[in-house]
Order: C-alpha cells, then structure tokens, then sequence
C-alpha cells in the first residue's frame, strides 16, 4: 500500500503533510501535491495533517486507479518539496469543492524546496 493524493489538493495545496514525512516523498505541482510511491514507506503520518482530506491510502483510489496513476507520473517530473509553505491565499474558497481535476488541474510543475 502507498498513499495518494488526490483533487482535493487541488488549488488549496496545504503543505502541512509534507514537514511530517520522515522519507521526503512529496512532490509539487503549480496548484496540488503529488506523493511517489515508489518512495512512501507507508506510514500514513501525512494522512492526518491534511485539512482538506485530500491524502488517502492506495485502497481508496477510483476503481480506474486515476489518483494513483496521476501521483506516479508527476512524482516523476515535479520538484520534491520538504518544508511547509503557506497555502494559496484563495485555499479556503476551493477547500469544499469537488470536481476539481477536471476544472483546475494544471500539470506545471511548482518550485520545491
């Protein structure tokens, strides 16, 4: 099993998980988080931290496996973030709404660390 992240990061991007990963396997996109999962050891420690419920473990993807997939590739091109940054100043706004992949999904990467 590894976590995911999945659209409800989307354009909140609280970055409050990522200062409790004891391996480092979060990476940054312009509006979300991604999480390799090659490199989670599956301690689910980041799960809680998220105010938006957006970290869930693999069990939990769609039946498609579309949070897993889109974590896999954009681990794989985004730069790893390590320190907590604060969130966009519009994160409430986006805190509750669903749907977000399809309306603001962006896969640019962001600055990492």
């Amino acid at each position: 099993m590894t976590y995911i992240v999945t659209d409800a990061c989307i354009r909140c991007k609280y970055t409050d998980c990522v200062e409790v990963c004891p391996v480092d396997c979060f990476y940054e996109g312009e509006n979300m988080l991604v999480i390799h999962p090659d490199e989670c050891i599956d301690c689910g420690v980041c799960e809680p931290e998220c105010p938006v419920e957006a970290i869930k473990p693999d069990t939990e993807d769609d039946p498609d496996g579309k949070w897993l997939a889109l974590n896999s590739k954009y681990a794989e091109s985004w730069p790893n973030i390590t320190v907590r940054k604060d969130p966009p100043a519009d994160a409430e706004k986006y805190d509750d709404e669903t749907g977000k992949l399809d309306k603001y999904f962006s896969d640019k990467p962001g600055t990492g660390d």
